[in-house]
């Protein structure tokens, strides 16, 4: 069973850099697709980025994102968000969630159900 566990959340000052990571257990991530999503209370969670398990698909990233936030695969258990030049409104609680493919399924990872989810770790941006 896939368990998945958010690190490296904490306070930054705007313009500053985080990377966070979504560390793996019970199994790795080598085949799964995975996603970072945030959400600030009393809002819809965002779908941040995404990224399958092949190297011909590109990454998605939301427009508020792009050009700034790098999604990696740094290992078999190890998917990474680095972020940078943050602004005061990536202020949330991130969470790294991932669902495992289907066969013949061609939609891309911004259009999918993820089934599970990290507990989040929280990232403020405030001078």
């Amino acid at each position: 069973q896939l368990q998945l566990v958010e690190s490296g959340g904490g306070l930054v000052p705007p313009g500053g850099s985080l990377r966070l990571s979504c560390g793996a257990s019970g199994s790795n991530l080598d085949y799964w697709i995975v996603g970072w999503f945030r959400q600030v209370p009393g809002e819809a969670r965002e779908r941040v980025s995404c990224m399958t398990a092949s190297h011909y698909d590109s990454p998605y990233y939301a427009d508020a994102v792009k050009g700034r936030f790098v999604i990696s695969r740094d290992n078999a258990n190890t998917v990474s968000l680095q972020m940078n030049n943050l602004e005061s409104g990536d202020t949330a609680v991130y969470y790294c969630a991932a669902v495992y493919p289907i066969g013949g399924d061609r939609r891309g990872c911004q259009d999918l159900l993820y089934d599970k989810w990290g507990q989040g770790t929280q990232v403020t941006v405030s001078s």
